[in-house]
């Protein structure tokens, strides 16, 4: 198969400079103000997003040191297939937020609800749109025995 390359189109900053003590699920922690600072040369790319009240955020998991098919998530203390997980050790090693944008200025975007370590290199933003992205779930897999573990929970750095 032909590799596949992408660069950062920016970076996203936070008050997390580490892995350890950040959200794992922003939902429960909203209001923890963001800024992605876009590349200059992508700033015509933004016309029109402001009118969105949430972005998607799709990164690279740059302090993700390993990958396992098997990883022990945040939630559970027992593996599960890492396509079964949002754990950070992955085949590529690819991140995803649903943030909500304040506002945009010039090249930065100011955005809260981030659960994302300082300094992580930015590959895309979509625009965050209910009526597409909404889907009522009736399977939530092992995530149904654990789910109320999520309020306010923060990360133990396992999967550096």
């Amino acid at each position: 198969m032909k590799q596949i390359r992408y660069k950062p189109i920016g970076t996203i900053r936070s008050p997390f400079k580490d892995v350890k003590g950040m959200p794992i699920q922003p939902r429960y922690w909203e209001g923890i103000k963001g800024v992605v600072e876009l590349q200059p040369k992508y700033v015509r790319g933004l016309d029109s997003i402001e009118g969105f009240s949430h972005i998607i955020l799709l990164y690279h998991f740059h302090l993700s040191k390993k990958s396992s098919l098997q990883p022990i998530p945040f939630l559970d203390v027992r593996s599960h297939g890492v396509f079964a997980t949002r754990a950070p050790q992955r085949p590529n090693p690819l991140g995803m937020s649903v943030v909500r944008l304040v506002r945009v200025k010039g090249n930065k975007l100011y955005i809260e609800n981030v659960d994302i370590v300082d300094g992580t290199p930015l590959l895309d933003i979509k625009p965050y749109v209910p009526m597409f992205d909404v889907y009522k779930a009736n399977r939530i897999g092992w995530l149904s025995k654990v789910a109320s573990k999520a309020r306010k929970t923060k990360s133990d750095a396992r999967f550096s």
